[in-house]
């Protein structure tokens, strides 16, 4: 069946209105502006780095000490220019999004290239984490064959490699480019870790998926998590006009060597776990544990009833 020629005719006024909407839903525009970091460059700019965070895993195998040198230039000479251009777009839009009065002369693409350079030099410090991390994991997890195995294969480890990158570059002050690392990670992992979150070294969340770690989470070394963990916030504080206030530690501490497992619930800025604590699956925690404490539900009565008996006779079946 051929298509209708005067359906095809309303599509000016479609265009109008939607054109209309932009400058009623102004919020949710972004015109006549500087352009925005890329969020296919972030990407790339991501791949770069794990590239040199564990060389040989990714897309350049077949490397070894007579070319890794060689790999390691073109791919640091590379992410100069790309960091410095995106992360000047994100100093820029944060300067014009500013009021007025706060609004400074900065040479954007100058500042972005000191801040490239410093996150490139941080690089080996990260991978010395990153290498606690593989061990936690592959000592966490019986699973695991080998380290080779845990790089290729975990999104835990993939995530918190993700988070390692973009929390050092929320340290030195580059607004957005963070959050878009970790929410890319998050849509590829199901784990979702604030870049703003202080995340000691050795740290391993098995199977991952559902895992939620907020801006203001302080997690020691050696620390474990399984899936479905929420580290969030109570609620949120707010002022006399009744706006949220940001800043505040919102999110709970969890000390060295703590393990919490899967679907627990740990909310509240005031909330410390403490050292070698163990929390249960399904737990929903609100003030704080002390050290080597074991956390759990009671045991819960379940009931099977077999095909054919009554409701009766399945009571006696109850466990």
């Amino acid at each position: 069946m051929a298509t209708d020629i005067r359906l095809k005719e309303t599509l000016p006024d479609i265009v109008e209105s939607v054109v209309a909407s932009y400058t009623e839903c102004s919020r949710t525009s972004h015109l006549g502006h500087k352009p925005l970091p890329s969020r296919e460059a972030v990407a790339e700019i991501l791949c770069d780095l794990l590239d040199l965070l564990y060389p040989g895993y990714g897309r350049k195998q077949n490397l070894h000490l007579g070319n890794i040198e060689y790999h390691v230039g073109d791919l640091i000479d590379g992410l100069h220019d790309k960091l410095t251009q995106q992360i000047a777009r994100a100093l820029r839009h944060e300067q014009d999004c500013a009021p007025p009065e706060a609004r400074v002369d900065l040479d954007f693409e100058a500042l972005a290239q000191q801040k490239a350079i410093e996150l490139l030099k941080r690089l080996p410090e990260v991978r010395l984490e990153l290498e606690q991390d593989v061990q936690a994991a592959y000592e966490g997890d019986p699973a695991a064959k080998s380290y080779h195995e845990v790089i290729f294969c975990y999104p835990g480890l993939e995530a918190v490699s993700v988070y390692r990158i973009a929390h050092e570059l929320l340290l030195l002050g580059v607004p957005l480019i963070p959050r878009m690392m970790t929410e890319y990670a998050h849509s590829r992992t199901g784990i979702d870790i604030h870049p703003g979150a202080r995340i000691m070294p050795g740290f391993f969340i098995d199977h991952g998926t559902g895992v939620v770690i907020g801006e203001t989470c302080d997690i020691g070394r050696n620390v474990k998590l399984y899936q479905g963990v929420t580290l969030g916030a109570l609620s949120f504080p707010r002022d006399a006009a009744g706006n949220i206030i940001r800043g505040m530690k919102r999110h709970p501490t969890l000390e060295d060597e703590v393990v919490v497992y899967a679907n627990a619930t740990i909310l509240g800025g005031d909330t410390v776990i403490g050292h070698h604590a163990v929390i249960g699956s399904n737990v929903w925690i609100t003030e704080s544990v002390a050290p080597a404490t074991v956390v759990s539900l009671e045991k819960p009565s379940l009931r099977m009833r077999q095909p054919g008996l009554s409701a009766a006779e399945a009571l006696n079946y109850q466990i």
